[in-house]
């Protein structure tokens, strides 16, 4: 059976994105992908808002044959209020629960890598630059994902957290971190960003087919 993309990283118009869910989310179905997250950044000012809007997008996509998801990225939470930030998004509804890693695009404040992975209720730390050998082996421990990015800036670091991912045991995935319909990527491009960070062929195909499959299956979604 032919593998198809799914993307559980990116933004619309409720956040620094281009457009509305629905539009990004029909975007993706035209694109053949098998399962989309809506994630836009969130903290306390916007968590229960954004999720009981975005879900109202994602209700529909059963027209078009596509998984939509209904989440948040925690961005720029101070570390002692991660959890905290995080048991809102879960109270809200979000069905998944990403957090903005320690990119080294951007001033992230240090620690929220390993509070992220430290808490199990988060499924996916994004684009986590120069993650530790520790903070990896939490997210093995916990079911963390860590994502490598298909993102310009985030992406610098894709090398060094397969590396670092790959010894530790931890789960990878492929996101793109859309913020405009042209950053959705398909098997193909991902397939290239994956083999760039140094993945192998069994090491992408679990990154782009089981590992998905194993998240949309937590997630209630197969």
């Amino acid at each position: 059976m032919r593998a198809r993309r799914s993307d559980f990283h990116t933004h619309t118009v409720f956040s620094d994105g281009e457009l509305l869910p629905m539009e990004l989310i029909r975007r993706a179905a035209v694109a053949d992908h098998r399962a989309i997250a809506i994630t836009d950044h969130a903290s306390f000012s916007n968590i229960d808002w954004l999720v009981r809007n975005v879900a109202k997008d994602c209700a529909k996509a059963d027209a078009w044959g596509i998984e939509a998801i209904t989440g948040v990225e925690i961005t720029h939470v101070p570390v002692k209020y991660i959890d905290e930030a995080v048991k809102l998004a879960r109270d809200s509804g979000a069905e998944l629960v990403v957090v903005h890693g320690e990119t080294t695009a951007e001033p992230v404040e240090q620690g929220t890598n390993n509070a992220a992975v430290s808490n199990p209720d988060v499924d996916i730390l994004a684009h986590p630059g120069m993650i530790s050998e520790e903070d990896a082996r939490k997210a093995a421990e916990n079911g963390v994902y860590l994502e490598i990015s298909c993102r310009r800036g985030h992406s610098a670091a894709n090398g060094h957290v397969s590396s670092v991912a790959k010894a530790a045991g931890a789960r990878m995935l492929v996101n793109t971190d859309a913020h405009s319909p042209e950053d959705l990527s398909s098997m193909a491009i991902a397939t290239n960003i994956a083999r760039g960070s140094g993945l192998d062929a069994d090491a992408i195909r679990m990154a782009l087919v089981t590992n998905p499959e194993s998240l949309l299956g937590k997630l209630g979604r197969l």
